[in-house]
């Protein structure tokens, strides 16, 4: 039958980037030229904030003692669950060898980069639970120093249950500075840190426009745009449940894109019937992103058949995928392209969003086609090893020497002419290229 659209989108999320990339480029450019004290410029322009850049023992013990005791059980409660997935990710990563030819090991191990610096977002909401994932993966990975940035408050700084994830999660150093600046800060190692070699975490325009700049100078987590979310439902599926998700993760943003996809008509007309009810009695400021998402870029698509709805999931390549039916297996041996996969009603975005243990920081835009989410493997660098013995290095250095001149590369050539005959003395090789 083919996709049948009961909903679709009017907007796609704006691609012309234009004028925020020459002003992200700009300000990195004055902040790598200025140092310190244009980061404290900028802070003072962007932040409305003053106060100490580089929060000491006694600031984080001071924010501390201001969450509550129940929010630090809970905010230590999602922490182990990430600390746990994390380390039997890492455990995923083993060092190993082979001998390739007789008398030639070669091997690979992972090694964590230096230093990393995680981005907590803290403006319209207080993202707690970034600053878990961020930090906790990359010292579960080993990382030797791990910066936290955080947008500071005016007048207040950083929101207090930020400092207690942050520093729980095992910071060593917490910066009260967002946007553009924090990132250069991290980046270009202002105030005394070392300069990151990765840059994770999400952020608003010109937070992901900055790591796209500077990434290849630094690495970064990915390039990420608004969050997506899909949701794939049968007949079987509760309509309210698939509902209030869909409104869940529709607040995020205006331009947040939301999808269900059925093959189920009435389940289809239901969900859109209660949906608007369902934005219209969340608070104000939820209200207003949930609307403009829902109504600019939300879509119920209707399929034929489940294979159907599984082929159009991954043509989405979503950033969150529920699926709310029969056979959970099947789903999940037959999906491919999404960021992270939650399987029954059980189960829910914002679970995953705050304390499954699994991340949040996850591609976007049809980017899960390609890549996956923040992991510990994101700060793990897998590099290679070889070495050899003088009899198994002969017949690599023949056949490099050999495939280096078809290729026209002599310098090549003799460096492995240079082993034979100092390794073989008096033999006699054939080394000359041969027609191709």
């Amino acid at each position: 039958m083919g996709r049948i659209y009961l909903k679709q989108a009017t907007h796609r999320p704006d691609t012309d980037a234009g004028e925020v990339q020459e002003t992200v480029r700009a300000i990195l450019s004055e902040i790598e030229a200025g140092g310190d004290g244009a980061a404290r410029d900028y802070a003072a322009k962007f932040d409305r904030y003053d106060g100490p850049i580089l929060l000491s023992e006694e600031d984080i013990a001071a924010a501390c003692a201001l969450v509550p005791e129940q929010l630090k059980a809970d905010i230590r409660f999602a922490q182990n669950n990430v600390r746990r997935f994390a380390e039997m990710q890492k455990a995923s990563l083993t060092d190993c060898e082979m001998e390739i030819v007789p008398g030639l090991m070669a091997g690979q191990k992972s090694i964590p980069v230096r230093a990393a610096g995680c981005y907590v977002p803290g403006g319209r909401y207080s993202h707690i639970a970034s600053a878990i994932m961020t930090v906790t993966t990359a010292k579960v990975a080993g990382c030797n120093h791990i910066t936290a940035c955080s947008p500071p408050r005016a007048g207040q700084g950083i929101a207090p249950a930020i400092i207690y994830a942050t520093h729980l999660a095992g910071a060593d150093t917490i910066m009260a500075m967002g946007g553009v600046q924090g990132v250069a800060a991290m980046a270009f190692g202002l105030f005394g840190l070392p300069p990151a070699n990765i840059l994770v975490g999400p952020g608003n325009q010109f937070v992901a426009e900055a790591k796209r700049h500077l990434y290849g100078r630094v690495g970064i987590d990915m390039i990420a745009g608004p969050t997506d979310s899909l949701i794939l439902a049968d007949a079987e599926a509760d309509p309210m449940m698939v509902a209030v998700d869909l409104v869940g993760q529709a607040e995020h943003g205006y331009n947040s894109p939301v999808w269900l996809v059925t093959d189920s008509r009435a389940l289809a007309e239901e969900v859109m019937a209660l949906v608007p009810a369902l934005i219209a009695d969340l608070p104000e400021m939820n209200r207003q992103s949930a609307e403009a998402a829902w109504r600019d870029y939300g879509e119920v698509i209707l399929c034929g058949t489940r294979e159907e709805m599984a082929a159009t999931s991954d043509d989405y390549a979503p950033e969150h995928l529920t699926v709310q039916a029969e056979d959970l297996d099947w789903w999940r041996d037959r999906l491919s392209c999404y960021g992270s996969l939650f399987l029954g009603e059980e189960t829910t975005v914002a679970f995953g969003d705050k304390a499954t243990g699994t991340n949040h920081v996850l591609p976007t835009s049809g980017a899960a086609a390609y890549t996956g989410g923040l992991s510990v493997h994101k700060y793990m660098k897998i590099v290679t090893w070889q070495r050899a013995t003088r009899d198994g290095a002969r017949p690599i250095a023949e056949a490099t020497a050999r495939i280096s001149r078809l290729e026209g590369m002599e310098g090549h050539a003799r460096s492995a002419d240079i082993r034979l005959a100092k390794y073989f003395p008096g033999e006699e090789f054939d080394l000359k290229a041969h027609p191709a």
